[in-house]
């Protein structure tokens, strides 16, 4: 199993760009899909970003795509989420979560089989 470890998050502007990174611990992470998820104030947990083992396989959630970029090192076990443009609608908690399904589709979060413990993101209206 892994062990993950959000930071990054913040209090920023409409229209800046933030990044979150997930430092990873484990010998899974390497061979492991991994995604971002966020919850808002009092709506359920949603699936933003998914990738594969490799980096070379991604999927979205559409109201992201064009302006959010997952990445990872496996050299450094570290994930991260790259936010363009953020918008009041990114406020949320963000979790890092390594999963057993397929990067290319949106990862239901009963495939998830560990998370981080979160990071506060916070666009002001």
């Amino acid at each position: 199993q892994v062990h993950l470890v959000e930071s990054g998050g913040g209090l920023v502007q409409a229209g800046v760009s933030l990044r979150l990174s997930c430092a990873a611990s484990g010998r899974t992470f390497s061979t492991s899909s991994m995604a971002w998820f966020r919850q808002a104030p009092g709506k359920e947990r949603e699936f933003v970003a998914a990738i594969n083992w490799s980096g070379g396989a991604t999927s979205y959630v559409e109201s992201v795509k064009g302006r959010f970029t997952i990445s990872r090192d496996n050299a450094e076990n570290t994930l991260y989420l790259k936010m363009n443009t953020l918008n009041t609608e990114a406020t949320a908690v963000y979790y890092c979560a390594a999963t057993r399904y397929n990067a290319l589709r949106p990862t239901p979060p009963n495939y998830v089989d560990s998370w981080g413990q979160g990071t506060q993101v916070t666009v002001p209206s």
